[in-house]
């Protein structure tokens, strides 16, 4: 997979999901085999450049080249002020979002909304491919409204802006995430387009992962909600990509010790009372299915601080077989409004 002049170490990619996709997750999920990360999306809005939330999700210390920013907004010129100040800040790729189908991002006229007005959809790909000297990739839906979908067109306004990679979710915004992912239509971009295409929704799973591959010819697929609490989804794909054998899930050992480096980083990078309460969902989604998890959860969430987080977390293996390698379930995660998006 290559995007621009980067050659990506597979075609793996982890979607770009608000609230999830920071710093310490997209590392864990190249930890574990994913060819790229993109992160959470960064509003083009220059008066909340400086605010500690963005800021925040603009740190890539540590991270594997290249580096890639999601932007999100509906002036063409303030994404492309937006792609300038990132590139200027290490950003080597620039992502726009046009897939985003939460209320509060498309009542803005923002993320998938932005698919009803093509003419503006041109603008904006227009104007950031031109302002930076780097690729610029797009991530979109479908469309807006089913019986509407006009992904054909914006794929070729994609290709004729030299947008250098297209990722496409295979719903509308209407759909949420709702229904199945519609393959045939990604495939219909593969085939109409000369630009890599990267086929996004509802890639659970090793097979899933190549029957999607063969279902739309796609060059890449991205795996979103997934991975939340599962990083070594991404090792099982490429796994059984090379070789047709499935990985053997991890032992709940392993699955303690992620576990337990995930907290540590997230304590570390947002600190104590942030680390602690969004460490709160990734351990509910890494311990779902396993033995006695719904009762500790329960006790979890009340704890405020990140040593007795941390303790609870230890007790609670402590209690399991380490030696067990369990069935984790793969049900869709409900996330807050906004929170999630791919």
């Amino acid at each position: 997979m290559q995007i621009g002049p980067y050659a990506l170490a597979n075609n793996l990619i982890v979607a770009p999901m608000a609230g999830v996709t920071d710093r310490p997750f997209r590392m864990l999920c190249r930890h574990f085999g994913a060819g790229h990360a993109v992160s959470e999306m960064i509003t083009a809005d220059k008066l909340l450049r400086l605010s500690k939330k963005t800021l925040r999700r603009a740190d890539f210390e540590g991270e594997s080249s290249p580096i890639s920013v999601q932007i999100a907004g509906s002036d063409p010129q303030e994404l492309a002020a937006a792609a300038r100040y990132n590139v200027e800040a290490g950003a080597q790729i620039i992502d726009i979002n046009m897939g985003c189908p939460a209320k509060k991002v498309c009542s803005k006229l923002a993320g998938s909304a932005l698919l009803q007005d093509e003419k503006l959809v041109a603008s904006i790909l227009s104007a950031v491919v031109s302002a930076v000297d780097v690729p610029v990739t797009l991530k979109t839906r479908l469309g807006f409204r089913n019986g509407e979908e006009n992904i054909l067109r914006i794929a070729k306004l994609a290709e004729d802006s030299g947008i250098a990679a297209l990722a496409v979710h295979g719903r509308t915004r209407e759909d949420m995430y709702n229904g199945y992912a519609r393959y045939e239509l990604i495939r219909a971009v593969k085939q109409s387009v000369g630009i890599p295409v990267i086929a996004n929704g509802d890639i659970d799973s090793p097979q899933k992962a190549r029957e999607v591959l063969e279902a739309t010819g796609a060059d890449a697929i991205m795996v979103g909600r997934a991975a939340q609490g599962r990083p070594w989804l991404f090792r099982e794909i490429a796994h059984f990509l090379a070789t047709g054998e499935e990985y053997p899930p991890p032992a709940l050992d392993e699955v303690r010790n992620t576990m337990l480096t995930h907290l540590e980083t997230l304590y570390d990078f947002y600190g104590e009372y942030s680390g602690c309460r969004i460490a709160r969902k990734h351990i509910a989604w890494t311990t779902r299915g396993l033995t006695g998890s719904n009762e500790f959860r329960s006790r979890m969430y009340a704890l405020d601080s990140t040593a007795a987080q941390r303790t609870a977390v230890l007790d609670y293996f402590d209690g399991l077989d380490m030696n067990d390698r369990p069935f984790i379930s793969q049900q869709k995660q409900q996330l807050p409004e906004g929170e999630g998006c791919e």
